[in-house]
């Protein structure tokens, strides 16, 4: 599974709220609702968070292996 907790806590650490950052990043409210509940994003999005928040996918996201999956 791939968890978007990175990101919350950066924007937590740079005070930005998900409103600002839809500006910033020109994302939708759908788009922003899909990253806090960890669903699927596409790359194009985490390219425009990347330039907004200048910072790398990975300070956006996080693998996590699923324990019930083989």
């Amino acid at each position: 599974m791939i968890s978007y907790k990175p990101l919350l806590k950066l924007l937590i650490d740079r005070d930005i709220k998900k409103g600002e950052l839809m500006a910033l990043a020109n994302a939708s409210k759908a788009t922003i609702a899909r990253l806090s509940t960890n669903k699927y994003v596409s790359l194009e999005i985490i390219d425009k968070l990347c330039l907004a928040l200048n910072c790398q996918p990975g300070d956006l996201l996080e693998y996590i292996p699923d324990e019930n999956k083989e």
